[in-house]
Protein backbone atom coordinates (compact mmCIF):
# COMPACT_ATOMS: atom_id res chain seq x y z
CA UNK A 1 0.00 0.00 0.00
CA UNK A 2 2.64 2.54 0.72
CA UNK A 3 5.38 1.52 -1.57
CA UNK A 4 4.05 3.84 -4.26
CA UNK A 5 4.63 6.96 -1.96
CA UNK A 6 8.07 6.11 -1.25
CA UNK A 7 8.73 5.35 -5.21
CA UNK A 8 7.18 8.81 -6.34
CA UNK A 9 9.31 10.48 -3.47
CA UNK A 10 11.80 8.35 -4.90
CA UNK A 11 11.66 9.28 -8.80
CA UNK A 12 10.74 12.81 -8.57
CA UNK A 13 13.58 14.86 -9.28
CA UNK A 14 12.10 18.43 -7.09
CA UNK A 15 11.88 15.98 -3.89
CA UNK A 16 15.21 14.82 -4.72
CA UNK A 17 17.00 18.09 -5.10
CA UNK A 18 15.42 19.50 -2.08
CA UNK A 19 16.56 16.09 -0.20
CA UNK A 20 20.18 16.66 -1.78
CA UNK A 21 20.41 20.22 -0.10
CA UNK A 22 19.46 19.68 3.19
CA UNK A 23 21.96 16.53 3.39
CA UNK A 24 24.71 18.83 2.57
CA UNK A 25 23.40 21.62 4.87
CA UNK A 26 22.97 19.09 7.70
CA UNK A 27 26.76 17.68 7.11
CA UNK A 28 28.19 21.64 7.08
CA UNK A 29 26.22 22.47 10.38
CA UNK A 30 27.64 19.37 11.92
CA UNK A 31 31.11 19.88 10.76
CA UNK A 32 30.48 23.48 12.14
CA UNK A 33 29.33 22.30 15.56
CA UNK A 34 32.13 19.94 15.71
CA UNK A 35 34.97 22.22 14.93
CA UNK A 36 33.75 24.55 17.67
CA UNK A 37 33.38 21.51 19.89
CA UNK A 38 37.22 20.03 19.01
CA UNK A 39 38.73 23.75 19.13
CA UNK A 40 36.29 25.41 21.94
CA UNK A 41 38.32 25.30 25.47
CA UNK A 42 35.58 25.92 26.88
CA UNK A 43 32.92 24.20 24.39
CA UNK A 44 30.34 21.44 25.97
CA UNK A 45 28.71 18.46 23.64
CA UNK A 46 25.55 20.53 25.09
CA UNK A 47 26.37 22.45 22.07
CA UNK A 48 26.54 20.05 19.75
CA UNK A 49 23.21 19.09 21.06
CA UNK A 50 21.31 22.01 21.10
CA UNK A 51 22.80 22.55 16.87
CA UNK A 52 22.00 18.99 16.44
CA UNK A 53 18.16 19.41 17.69
CA UNK A 54 17.69 22.86 16.04
CA UNK A 55 18.90 21.43 12.49
CA UNK A 56 16.40 18.90 12.96
CA UNK A 57 13.37 21.02 13.66
CA UNK A 58 14.30 23.06 11.16
CA UNK A 59 14.39 19.86 8.32
CA UNK A 60 11.53 18.30 9.91
CA UNK A 61 9.41 21.54 9.26
CA UNK A 62 10.74 21.46 5.61
CA UNK A 63 10.94 17.77 4.77
CA UNK A 64 7.76 16.46 6.47
CA UNK A 65 5.53 19.86 7.36
CA UNK A 66 6.01 22.06 4.26
CA UNK A 67 5.03 18.77 2.07
CA UNK A 68 1.78 17.76 4.01
CA UNK A 69 0.69 21.21 4.25
CA UNK A 70 0.82 22.19 0.95
CA UNK A 71 -1.22 18.63 -0.31
CA UNK A 72 -4.43 19.74 0.15
CA UNK A 73 -3.68 23.31 -1.80
CA UNK A 74 -3.85 21.28 -4.83
CA UNK A 75 -7.07 19.72 -6.60
CA UNK A 76 -5.75 16.88 -7.20
CA UNK A 77 -5.95 15.31 -4.03
CA UNK A 78 -9.76 14.88 -4.89
CA UNK A 79 -8.98 11.60 -6.89
CA UNK A 80 -7.51 10.11 -4.21
CA UNK A 81 -10.07 11.40 -1.51
CA UNK A 82 -12.58 9.33 -3.69
CA UNK A 83 -10.61 6.21 -4.32
CA UNK A 84 -10.35 3.23 -2.30
CA UNK A 85 -7.77 4.58 -0.31
CA UNK A 86 -8.66 6.23 2.75
CA UNK A 87 -8.00 10.19 3.25
CA UNK A 88 -6.39 8.98 6.97
CA UNK A 89 -4.30 6.39 5.19
CA UNK A 90 -3.01 8.70 2.53
CA UNK A 91 -1.87 10.82 5.39
CA UNK A 92 -0.19 8.36 7.28
CA UNK A 93 2.11 7.26 4.07
CA UNK A 94 2.96 10.84 2.94
CA UNK A 95 4.10 11.20 6.74
CA UNK A 96 5.90 8.10 6.87
CA UNK A 97 7.62 8.92 3.67
CA UNK A 98 8.52 12.37 4.98
CA UNK A 99 9.97 10.60 8.28
CA UNK A 100 12.06 8.24 6.02
CA UNK A 101 13.73 11.11 4.59
CA UNK A 102 13.81 13.20 7.54
CA UNK A 103 15.89 9.82 9.53
CA UNK A 104 18.52 9.49 6.24
CA UNK A 105 19.32 13.40 6.85
CA UNK A 106 19.63 12.60 10.61
CA UNK A 107 21.61 9.10 9.95
CA UNK A 108 23.86 11.02 7.23
CA UNK A 109 25.76 12.80 10.57
CA UNK A 110 26.65 9.24 12.20
CA UNK A 111 30.28 9.16 10.66
CA UNK A 112 30.95 13.05 12.09
CA UNK A 113 29.45 11.67 15.14
CA UNK A 114 31.12 8.27 15.23
CA UNK A 115 34.73 10.07 14.77
CA UNK A 116 33.70 12.66 17.56
CA UNK A 117 32.99 9.79 19.91
CA UNK A 118 36.42 7.41 19.29
CA UNK A 119 38.39 11.05 19.63
CA UNK A 120 36.58 11.32 23.19
CA UNK A 121 34.82 14.39 22.52
CA UNK A 122 31.39 12.54 23.28
CA UNK A 123 30.35 9.09 24.93
CA UNK A 124 29.39 6.17 22.39
CA UNK A 125 26.27 6.14 24.19
CA UNK A 126 25.29 9.47 23.74
CA UNK A 127 25.24 9.03 19.94
CA UNK A 128 21.62 7.95 20.89
CA UNK A 129 20.13 11.41 22.19
CA UNK A 130 22.35 12.63 19.42
CA UNK A 131 20.39 11.29 16.63
CA UNK A 132 17.15 10.00 18.29
CA UNK A 133 15.97 13.57 20.10
CA UNK A 134 16.63 15.85 16.73
CA UNK A 135 15.01 13.33 14.14
CA UNK A 136 11.84 12.95 17.34
CA UNK A 137 11.18 16.57 17.36
CA UNK A 138 11.86 16.87 14.08
CA UNK A 139 8.69 14.60 13.21
CA UNK A 140 7.00 16.40 15.93
CA UNK A 141 7.49 20.32 13.93
CA UNK A 142 6.51 18.64 10.72
CA UNK A 143 3.19 16.97 12.15
CA UNK A 144 2.47 20.36 14.14
CA UNK A 145 2.65 22.10 11.39
CA UNK A 146 0.49 20.16 9.23
CA UNK A 147 -2.00 19.54 11.74
CA UNK A 148 -2.13 23.47 12.64
CA UNK A 149 -2.68 24.30 8.71
CA UNK A 150 -5.18 21.89 8.59
CA UNK A 151 -7.31 23.14 11.52
CA UNK A 152 -10.30 25.39 10.75
CA UNK A 153 -10.16 29.04 10.52
CA UNK A 154 -12.13 29.26 13.78
CA UNK A 155 -9.55 26.99 15.39
CA UNK A 156 -6.84 29.17 14.56
CA UNK A 157 -8.21 31.84 15.35
CA UNK A 158 -8.55 30.95 18.81
CA UNK A 159 -5.53 28.92 19.26
CA UNK A 160 -3.21 32.31 18.08
CA UNK A 161 -4.64 34.20 20.95
CA UNK A 162 -4.03 31.03 23.13
CA UNK A 163 -0.27 31.13 22.38
CA UNK A 164 -0.56 35.14 22.15
CA UNK A 165 -1.25 34.17 26.08
CA UNK A 166 1.33 32.14 26.43
CA UNK A 167 3.77 34.17 25.16
CA UNK A 168 2.62 37.26 27.82
CA UNK A 169 3.29 34.62 30.15
CA UNK A 170 6.77 33.75 29.36
CA UNK A 171 7.42 37.47 29.20
CA UNK A 172 6.12 38.46 32.20
CA UNK A 173 7.39 35.08 34.29
CA UNK A 174 10.72 33.95 32.11
CA UNK A 175 11.69 37.59 31.86
CA UNK A 176 11.04 40.40 34.02
CA UNK A 177 10.61 37.89 37.03
CA UNK A 178 13.61 36.00 36.00
CA UNK A 179 16.04 34.70 39.11
CA UNK A 180 13.49 36.93 41.01
CA UNK A 181 10.53 34.17 40.41
CA UNK A 182 9.97 33.53 44.21
CA UNK A 183 10.16 36.53 45.70
CA UNK A 184 6.85 37.20 42.69
CA UNK A 185 5.14 33.95 44.00
CA UNK A 186 5.05 35.06 47.63
CA UNK A 187 2.15 37.56 46.98
CA UNK A 188 0.01 34.47 45.62
CA UNK A 189 -1.49 32.01 47.96
CA UNK A 190 0.46 29.72 49.44
CA UNK A 191 -0.75 26.48 47.53
CA UNK A 192 -1.23 28.66 44.31
CA UNK A 193 2.02 29.55 44.75
CA UNK A 194 3.45 26.21 45.37
CA UNK A 195 1.72 24.91 42.26
CA UNK A 196 2.81 27.88 40.39
CA UNK A 197 6.70 26.97 41.38
CA UNK A 198 6.70 23.11 40.31
CA UNK A 199 4.64 23.93 36.81
CA UNK A 200 7.34 26.57 36.23
CA UNK A 201 10.46 24.22 36.86
CA UNK A 202 8.99 21.54 35.19
CA UNK A 203 8.34 23.27 32.10
CA UNK A 204 11.86 24.66 32.57
CA UNK A 205 13.76 21.26 32.92
CA UNK A 206 11.26 19.01 30.64
CA UNK A 207 11.60 20.77 27.06
CA UNK A 208 14.28 19.27 24.26
CA UNK A 209 17.16 21.45 24.81
CA UNK A 210 17.04 21.45 28.44
CA UNK A 211 16.68 17.59 28.58
CA UNK A 212 19.41 16.80 25.63
CA UNK A 213 21.77 19.02 27.50
CA UNK A 214 21.12 16.95 30.56
CA UNK A 215 21.36 13.82 28.89
CA UNK A 216 25.02 14.66 27.86
CA UNK A 217 26.35 16.52 30.49
CA UNK A 218 25.34 13.84 33.45
CA UNK A 219 26.70 10.44 33.81
CA UNK A 220 24.48 7.54 32.32
CA UNK A 221 22.71 6.16 35.41
CA UNK A 222 21.48 10.07 36.28
CA UNK A 223 20.93 11.16 32.41
CA UNK A 224 19.27 8.36 30.74
CA UNK A 225 16.15 7.81 32.72
CA UNK A 226 15.16 11.41 32.47
CA UNK A 227 15.82 11.16 28.26
CA UNK A 228 14.21 7.78 28.09
CA UNK A 229 11.20 9.27 29.74
CA UNK A 230 11.00 12.43 27.83
CA UNK A 231 11.77 10.33 24.47
CA UNK A 232 8.50 8.31 25.00
CA UNK A 233 6.67 10.89 25.61
CA UNK A 234 7.62 12.74 22.72
CA UNK A 235 6.92 9.92 20.38
CA UNK A 236 3.29 10.14 21.95
CA UNK A 237 2.82 13.71 21.61
CA UNK A 238 4.00 12.63 17.71
CA UNK A 239 1.59 9.94 17.44
CA UNK A 240 -1.40 12.03 18.37
CA UNK A 241 -0.30 14.75 16.61
CA UNK A 242 -0.28 12.05 13.12
CA UNK A 243 -3.75 11.14 14.38
CA UNK A 244 -4.95 14.73 14.11
CA UNK A 245 -3.77 15.52 10.96
CA UNK A 246 -5.06 12.28 9.18
CA UNK A 247 -8.61 13.06 10.87
CA UNK A 248 -8.50 16.56 9.37
CA UNK A 249 -7.47 16.05 6.00
CA UNK A 250 -10.04 15.57 4.21
CA UNK A 251 -12.35 18.11 6.16
CA UNK A 252 -9.83 20.75 5.71
CA UNK A 253 -9.71 19.92 1.66
CA UNK A 254 -13.62 20.31 1.43
CA UNK A 255 -13.12 23.58 3.60
CA UNK A 256 -10.61 25.01 1.34
CA UNK A 257 -12.25 23.94 -1.52
CA UNK A 258 -15.77 23.79 -1.91
CA UNK A 259 -17.15 25.93 1.40
CA UNK A 260 -17.84 29.39 0.76
CA UNK A 261 -15.35 32.20 2.23
CA UNK A 262 -17.26 34.38 4.80
CA UNK A 263 -14.97 36.88 5.90
CA UNK A 264 -16.88 37.33 9.43
CA UNK A 265 -14.01 39.47 11.12
CA UNK A 266 -15.33 42.58 10.28
CA UNK A 267 -12.20 44.55 9.61
CA UNK A 268 -11.19 46.62 6.84
CA UNK A 269 -9.86 44.79 4.26
CA UNK A 270 -8.59 47.66 2.01
CA UNK A 271 -8.94 48.14 -1.52
CA UNK A 272 -7.24 46.71 -4.33
CA UNK A 273 -6.25 49.62 -5.74
CA UNK A 274 -4.28 49.95 -8.94
CA UNK A 275 -2.06 47.22 -8.35
CA UNK A 276 -4.40 43.63 -8.53
CA UNK A 277 -0.70 41.43 -8.37
CA UNK A 278 0.78 43.05 -5.74
CA UNK A 279 -2.64 43.00 -3.52
CA UNK A 280 -3.34 39.21 -4.28
CA UNK A 281 0.52 38.37 -3.24
CA UNK A 282 0.24 40.02 0.23
CA UNK A 283 -3.23 38.11 0.72
CA UNK A 284 -1.70 35.31 0.10
CA UNK A 285 1.14 35.46 2.12
CA UNK A 286 -0.82 36.63 5.37
CA UNK A 287 -2.97 32.91 5.25
CA UNK A 288 -0.07 32.14 7.58
CA UNK A 289 1.50 35.33 8.69
CA UNK A 290 3.68 33.86 11.75
CA UNK A 291 2.08 36.60 14.02
CA UNK A 292 3.39 34.34 16.77
CA UNK A 293 7.03 34.55 16.25
CA UNK A 294 6.80 38.68 15.61
CA UNK A 295 5.27 38.89 19.28
CA UNK A 296 7.62 36.72 20.94
CA UNK A 297 10.00 38.80 19.08
CA UNK A 298 8.43 42.03 19.66
CA UNK A 299 7.96 41.28 23.26
CA UNK A 300 11.73 40.52 24.08
CA UNK A 301 12.96 42.96 22.20
CA UNK A 302 10.54 45.81 23.66
CA UNK A 303 11.73 44.10 27.20
CA UNK A 304 15.75 43.98 26.11
CA UNK A 305 15.43 47.91 25.19
CA UNK A 306 13.69 49.03 28.27
CA UNK A 307 17.01 47.65 29.94
CA UNK A 308 19.70 48.84 28.02
CA UNK A 309 17.96 51.74 28.21
CA UNK A 310 17.45 51.82 32.35
CA UNK A 311 20.83 50.76 32.67
CA UNK A 312 22.08 50.77 36.29
CA UNK A 313 18.54 52.08 36.97
CA UNK A 314 16.89 48.98 35.97
CA UNK A 315 14.54 48.18 39.15
CA UNK A 316 15.99 45.65 41.59
CA UNK A 317 12.65 43.22 41.39
CA UNK A 318 12.84 42.77 38.02
CA UNK A 319 15.15 39.76 36.56
CA UNK A 320 18.29 40.61 34.54
CA UNK A 321 19.59 37.76 34.32
CA UNK A 322 18.35 36.52 30.95
CA UNK A 323 19.73 40.14 29.75
CA UNK A 324 23.12 39.81 31.12
CA UNK A 325 23.08 36.01 29.08
CA UNK A 326 21.94 37.58 25.92
CA UNK A 327 24.89 40.75 26.71
CA UNK A 328 27.59 37.51 26.75
CA UNK A 329 26.43 35.83 23.82
CA UNK A 330 27.01 39.19 21.71
CA UNK A 331 24.27 41.81 22.67
CA UNK A 332 22.80 44.29 20.51
CA UNK A 333 24.85 43.39 16.91
CA UNK A 334 24.10 39.88 17.72
CA UNK A 335 20.37 39.79 18.32
CA UNK A 336 19.90 43.06 15.75
CA UNK A 337 21.46 40.77 13.28
CA UNK A 338 19.22 37.98 13.78
CA UNK A 339 16.56 39.97 13.20
CA UNK A 340 17.30 41.43 10.24
CA UNK A 341 18.20 37.80 8.45
CA UNK A 342 14.77 37.03 9.69
CA UNK A 343 13.50 39.90 8.24
CA UNK A 344 15.59 38.49 5.18
CA UNK A 345 13.56 35.19 5.00
CA UNK A 346 10.46 36.07 2.85
CA UNK A 347 12.51 38.12 0.62
CA UNK A 348 15.06 35.10 -0.18
CA UNK A 349 12.62 32.27 -0.23
CA UNK A 350 9.73 34.06 -2.38
CA UNK A 351 7.07 31.96 -1.65
CA UNK A 352 5.04 35.18 -2.28
CA UNK A 353 4.11 34.02 -5.81
CA UNK A 354 5.25 30.74 -6.47
CA UNK A 355 2.99 27.51 -5.84
CA UNK A 356 4.27 24.61 -4.31
CA UNK A 357 4.25 22.33 -7.94
CA UNK A 358 4.99 22.89 -11.10
CA UNK A 359 1.43 22.15 -12.24
CA UNK A 360 -0.29 24.72 -10.14
CA UNK A 361 2.73 27.09 -11.43
CA UNK A 362 2.06 26.70 -14.93
CA UNK A 363 -1.79 26.96 -14.52
CA UNK A 364 -0.84 30.23 -12.49
CA UNK A 365 1.29 31.38 -15.63
CA UNK A 366 -1.09 30.15 -17.55
CA UNK A 367 -2.84 33.65 -16.51
CA UNK A 368 -0.54 35.97 -15.99
CA UNK A 369 0.96 35.67 -19.22
CA UNK A 370 -2.34 36.85 -21.22
CA UNK A 371 -2.34 39.89 -19.37
CA UNK A 372 -0.07 42.96 -20.04
CA UNK A 373 1.92 42.68 -16.50
CA UNK A 374 5.30 43.58 -16.76
CA UNK A 375 8.51 42.55 -14.42
CA UNK A 376 8.07 45.73 -12.58
CA UNK A 377 4.61 44.51 -11.70
CA UNK A 378 5.95 40.84 -10.44
CA UNK A 379 8.75 42.67 -8.43
CA UNK A 380 6.39 44.86 -6.67
CA UNK A 381 4.10 42.11 -5.80
CA UNK A 382 7.09 39.87 -4.45
CA UNK A 383 8.66 42.87 -2.89
CA UNK A 384 5.16 43.61 -1.34
CA UNK A 385 4.27 40.32 0.02
CA UNK A 386 8.05 39.54 1.51
CA UNK A 387 8.10 43.27 3.29
CA UNK A 388 4.95 42.58 4.48
CA UNK A 389 5.90 39.30 6.30
CA UNK A 390 9.32 40.66 7.66
CA UNK A 391 8.94 44.13 7.89
CA UNK A 392 7.75 43.23 12.21
CA UNK A 393 11.48 41.42 12.83
CA UNK A 394 13.08 44.27 11.03
CA UNK A 395 11.18 47.31 12.77
CA UNK A 396 12.01 45.24 16.43
CA UNK A 397 16.10 45.27 15.06
CA UNK A 398 15.32 49.26 14.56
CA UNK A 399 14.28 49.43 18.20
CA UNK A 400 17.10 47.59 19.54
CA UNK A 401 19.67 50.48 17.77
CA UNK A 402 18.08 52.66 19.02
CA UNK A 403 17.67 51.51 22.47
CA UNK A 404 21.62 51.32 21.86
CA UNK A 405 21.70 54.63 20.72
CA UNK A 406 19.92 55.83 23.93
CA UNK A 407 21.97 54.25 26.09
CA UNK A 408 25.68 55.06 24.67
CA UNK A 409 26.16 51.47 23.43
CA UNK A 410 26.38 52.56 20.15
CA UNK A 411 27.05 55.62 18.23
CA UNK A 412 25.09 57.66 15.67
CA UNK A 413 27.87 56.56 12.95
CA UNK A 414 27.49 52.61 13.86
CA UNK A 415 23.59 52.79 14.34
CA UNK A 416 23.61 54.56 11.02
CA UNK A 417 25.77 51.96 9.08
CA UNK A 418 23.99 48.99 10.77
CA UNK A 419 20.63 50.23 9.49
CA UNK A 420 22.53 50.48 6.06
CA UNK A 421 24.16 47.19 5.71
CA UNK A 422 20.43 45.79 6.53
CA UNK A 423 18.93 47.25 4.01
CA UNK A 424 21.67 46.09 1.76
CA UNK A 425 21.13 42.47 3.12
CA UNK A 426 17.52 42.55 2.50
CA UNK A 427 17.93 43.76 -0.93
CA UNK A 428 20.08 41.33 -1.89
CA UNK A 429 18.87 38.39 -0.33
CA UNK A 430 15.35 39.74 -2.61
CA UNK A 431 17.49 40.19 -5.61
CA UNK A 432 18.47 36.66 -5.45
CA UNK A 433 15.09 35.57 -4.62
CA UNK A 434 13.77 37.29 -7.44
CA UNK A 435 16.09 36.23 -9.70
CA UNK A 436 15.16 32.39 -8.70
CA UNK A 437 11.57 33.55 -9.27
CA UNK A 438 11.71 34.87 -12.96
CA UNK A 439 14.11 31.61 -14.05
CA UNK A 440 11.15 29.76 -13.00
CA UNK A 441 13.51 28.41 -9.99
CA UNK A 442 12.04 27.25 -6.63
CA UNK A 443 15.23 29.15 -4.30
CA UNK A 444 14.95 26.18 -1.49
CA UNK A 445 18.56 25.39 -1.93
CA UNK A 446 18.94 29.24 -2.25
CA UNK A 447 17.09 30.09 0.52
CA UNK A 448 18.81 28.15 2.96
CA UNK A 449 22.37 29.30 2.01
CA UNK A 450 21.60 32.80 2.75
CA UNK A 451 19.38 32.40 5.64
CA UNK A 452 21.46 29.50 7.56
CA UNK A 453 24.59 29.08 5.50
CA UNK A 454 26.00 32.53 5.39
CA UNK A 455 25.27 33.60 9.15
CA UNK A 456 26.85 29.76 10.27
CA UNK A 457 29.65 30.98 8.25
CA UNK A 458 30.17 34.60 9.81
CA UNK A 459 30.02 32.98 13.40
CA UNK A 460 33.11 30.40 12.42
CA UNK A 461 34.96 33.87 10.86
CA UNK A 462 34.53 35.37 13.96
CA UNK A 463 35.23 32.82 16.40
CA UNK A 464 38.15 31.45 14.37
CA UNK A 465 40.12 35.14 14.08
CA UNK A 466 38.85 35.98 10.86
CA UNK A 467 36.74 39.10 11.08
CA UNK A 468 38.00 40.78 7.27
CA UNK A 469 37.05 37.93 5.81
CA UNK A 470 33.46 37.90 7.79
CA UNK A 471 32.85 41.33 7.33
CA UNK A 472 32.56 40.54 3.43
CA UNK A 473 29.14 38.70 3.81
CA UNK A 474 26.15 40.35 4.60
CA UNK A 475 25.46 39.18 8.01
CA UNK A 476 28.59 40.03 8.90
CA UNK A 477 28.49 43.39 7.61
CA UNK A 478 25.59 44.50 10.05
CA UNK A 479 27.08 42.38 13.23
CA UNK A 480 30.68 44.02 12.25
CA UNK A 481 29.03 47.66 12.43
CA UNK A 482 27.71 47.01 15.78
CA UNK A 483 30.77 45.62 17.56
CA UNK A 484 33.16 48.70 16.24
CA UNK A 485 33.81 51.47 14.19
CA UNK A 486 32.85 51.49 10.49
CA UNK A 487 36.50 51.24 8.93
CA UNK A 488 37.65 50.65 5.67
CA UNK A 489 37.22 47.09 7.03
CA UNK A 490 33.63 47.24 6.74
CA UNK A 491 32.92 48.43 3.49
CA UNK A 492 33.59 46.61 0.78
CA UNK A 493 31.02 44.30 2.32
CA UNK A 494 28.23 46.43 2.04
CA UNK A 495 29.17 47.75 -1.12
CA UNK A 496 29.50 44.73 -3.10
CA UNK A 497 26.25 43.63 -2.18
CA UNK A 498 24.27 46.80 -2.67
CA UNK A 499 26.12 46.80 -6.19
CA UNK A 500 25.36 42.96 -6.82
CA UNK A 501 21.59 43.81 -5.71
CA UNK A 502 21.37 46.38 -8.14
CA UNK A 503 22.64 44.59 -11.14
CA UNK A 504 21.09 41.30 -10.27
CA UNK A 505 17.63 43.57 -10.42
CA UNK A 506 18.62 45.19 -13.38
CA UNK A 507 19.22 41.99 -15.24
CA UNK A 508 16.22 40.16 -13.99
CA UNK A 509 13.85 43.20 -15.17
CA UNK A 510 15.39 42.77 -18.70
CA UNK A 511 14.91 38.81 -19.06
CA UNK A 512 12.15 38.12 -16.47
CA UNK A 513 9.21 38.07 -18.78
CA UNK A 514 11.45 36.22 -21.63
CA UNK A 515 12.49 33.53 -18.68
CA UNK A 516 8.85 33.19 -17.57
CA UNK A 517 7.53 32.52 -21.08
CA UNK A 518 10.25 30.15 -21.79
CA UNK A 519 9.94 27.89 -18.14
CA UNK A 520 6.19 27.80 -19.45
CA UNK A 521 7.11 26.58 -22.58
CA UNK A 522 9.23 23.90 -21.48
CA UNK A 523 6.65 22.73 -18.77
CA UNK A 524 3.35 23.12 -20.22
CA UNK A 525 1.86 20.13 -21.46
CA UNK A 526 4.93 17.63 -20.47
CA UNK A 527 4.59 14.82 -17.32
CA UNK A 528 6.31 16.14 -14.10
CA UNK A 529 6.52 14.28 -11.00
CA UNK A 530 6.71 16.90 -8.40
Amino acid sequence: MFSPFFTQAAVSPGRQRSFRSLVAGHLAVLAAAAWALTRGKETSPALLGHVLLTAGIVEGALLLGWRLAQMPKSQALEFLLVSPLRPRRILVAEALVGMTRLGLVTLAGLPVLLLLALDGYVDLLDLGPLLLMPLTWGVITGLGLAAWAYESVRVRRWGERAILGLVVCYLLVGVLAGEHLGRWVRWLPEDCGQWFLSAFAAAHRYNPFAVIQYGLLEDLSTGWPRVVGFEAASLALAGLLLARAACRLQPHFHERHYSPAIDDSRRKRGSIGTRPLSWWAVRRVTEYSGRVNIWLAGGFGMLYACYIVAGPWWPTWLGSQVFVTFDRMGGIPALATALVVLAAVPAAFQYGLWDSNTQDRCRRLELLLLTGLTARDYWEAASAAAWRRGRGYFAVAGLLWAAALLSGRLEINQVLAALAAGVVLWGLYFSLGFRAFARGVQANALGLLLTLGLPLAVGIGYHAGWPVLAALLPPGSVYHSGIGEPTVVWLPGPLLGGIAALGLTRFSFARCDQELRSWYDRHHGQRVVD
